[in-house]
């Protein structure tokens, strides 16, 4: 679960790209070079006036052998004597390493004038920075005009030839995502999208501003999504097995809390979905890009922790799929799913559920496997006070199979009220005889600014007289509570995508029992 994140200026830093990538820089001086526009040296319009540029470390994309380019399409804005937004006539026409532009209006009163870069969906000082943005290829970012890149600087007068040279300043932050996994499932999945949500805005229209040099104005987007994928060999994503397969995001430069959606696609299954990382509180600086690496290793469950309620030991000991066991590792349903009838059938098998009762009593598991699990109170509490948000898309594996599909609940210190002697209808649900539906679900996911206050709990299914059913689409999970008037039942929570209750199953259901609650 690594995460790391660096920061580097586009203009200092280029050298650390070489790690990034395994490669060698190279840039050709410039200043030697120029674009000719016609036999003479002069231009065709002596109405246009010429605005060169040649930094490498200024273009408007980046390769990943470091090398800047112009690219097809990009123009350029400048405020000519009488105050007028004149836009650059002429723009590449494919990508090039040096551009002279050629701008009408009248430039001769001053010796420099601002140059303004507002990317390819901007227009004179207005920048937008927008919410979808697509990269065909790994480690490019021919994207960046469209997808928000802009800049500005000061064009000073050079000579007759190269007219008013400048060197752009970028004002937009770049992330480069540089997803990485060890987990054998996931090596062949594809990187379909990078997903960043963040707390405050990091999309929307913009202001380039002279007098500040940053961009100023606030805007209402908190999240932008790059689509990573093309055709060919990309036609599925980026190959998550690859050792380049950055993906590049433009986003508003500022102090923002970051939670990421990897989101992955295993082509094998059909199976789509997401890994979920939350950065810290970080500020983001205009012009530098930051590499934000990430061990993509979804949860794992290993599928030992199905119990009957409060037995001394799982429903499958013995029997381990693990270690070539009968256990049914696939949900009905599904191709190749079996039935097993290797599980307890009696108190003579320690496998068998905790028989323990007394009418009127408080039932209170013993054994390891429940003893330590949230009481029915408790649970409640966060079903009906702890805000249960249901995720389709979260990835996990279990029993060598990637699934999706889990509740968001809050942590219990997140919880106003939370008491584990009282229920939160202010009854003792432990030997009261109550019980039912009394949460509601949220299909919005937690924010950015509110995802450390949640854990996840996947839809891990249940064994139903050996055979394991719902499992991706049914969470069941057992309390260490059991009913004070029902001899063979036990409490349990119960979520899917549409339903969500505290109550009560047969102790004899091999449930998910492990200490996943926070």
């Amino acid at each position: 679960m690594k995460k790391t994140m660096k920061q580097h200026s586009f203009a200092s830093r280029l050298n650390s790209l070489a790690l990034v990538f395994g490669i060698t820089l190279a840039f050709a001086s410039c200043a030697n070079e120029e674009i000719a526009q016609n036999s003479n040296g002069k231009d065709y319009d002596v109405s246009l006036t010429t605005f060169s540029t040649g930094d490498p470390a200024t273009r408007t994309s980046m390769e990943s052998n470091g090398t800047f380019y112009w690219e097809s399409g990009d123009k350029i804005w400048v405020k000519d004597d009488n105050g007028a937004w004149q836009q650059s006539s002429n723009a590449p026409t494919e990508k090039t390493a040096y551009f002279k532009f050629k701008v009408p209006g009248k430039f001769t009163k001053d010796n420099t004038y601002k140059v303004y870069y507002p990317g390819k969906n901007g227009n004179q000082d207005q920048v937008s920075i927008v919410a979808n943005q697509s990269q065909a290829e790994p480690n490019t970012t021919a994207h960046f005009g469209t997808a928000g890149d802009c800049g500005m600087a000061d064009a000073a007068w050079s000579n007759a030839k190269n007219g008013f040279a400048f060197t752009l300043d970028h004002k937009a932050a770049y992330l480069l995502f540089l997803p990485r996994t060890s987990n054998t499932i996931l090596q062949g999945c594809y990187l379909t999208k990078v997903e960043v949500n963040s707390d405050n805005d990091i999309t929307s229209t913009y202001t380039l501003n002279p007098t500040t040099g940053e961009l100023t104005g606030t805007g209402t987007g908190k999240q932008i999504i790059v689509s990573t994928g093309g055709s060919g060999t990309y036609a599925n994503g980026f190959p998550l097995s690859a050792a380049t397969n950055g993906a590049y995001v433009v986003i508003k430069p500022g102090t923002h809390i970051l939670k990421i959606r990897y989101w992955l696609k295993d082509v094998a299954t059909g199976i789509e979905g997401t890994i979920t990382k939350t950065l810290p509180s970080a500020t983001y600086d205009q012009n530098k890009y930051y590499n934000i690496t990430a061990n993509l290793d979804v949860r794992v469950y290993d599928g030992d922790h199905y119990y009957m309620w409060d037995a001394q030991e799982q429903y499958w000991k013995g029997h381990e799929w693990s270690l070539g066991g009968s256990q049914p590792t696939l949900s009905q349903g599904l191709t190749g799913a079996t039935t097993s009838n290797d599980y307890a059938k009696s108190n003579a098998d320690s496998r068998y559920y905790n028989e323990s009762f007394t009418y009127g009593a408080d039932n209170k598991a013993t054994h390891t496997s429940c003893k330590d699990l949230p009481n029915v109170n408790e649970m409640t509490w966060y079903v009906a006070k702890g805000e249960p948000r249901w995720d389709a898309d979260e990835l996990w594996t279990t029993m060598g199979r990637l699934y999706k599909g889990g509740m968001w609940f809050k942590k219990k210190a997140n919880i106003s009220g939370y008491n584990p002697n009282t229920a939160v209808d202010g009854n003792d649900w432990r030997t009261d005889i109550v019980s039912g539906n009394i949460g509601s679900i949220s299909y919005t996911l937690p924010s950015a600014a509110d995802a450390g206050n949640y854990f996840y709990l996947p839809a891990l299914g249940a064994y139903v007289s050996g055979q394991l059913h719902n499992v991706g689409n049914v969470g069941r999970y057992w309390l260490s509570s059991a009913p004070t008037r029902y001899r063979n039942n036990a409490y349990i929570l119960y979520f899917g995508s549409g339903i969500l209750f505290v109550g009560a199953t047969d102790r004899t259901t091999g449930l998910w029992a492990e200490a996943l609650f926070e």
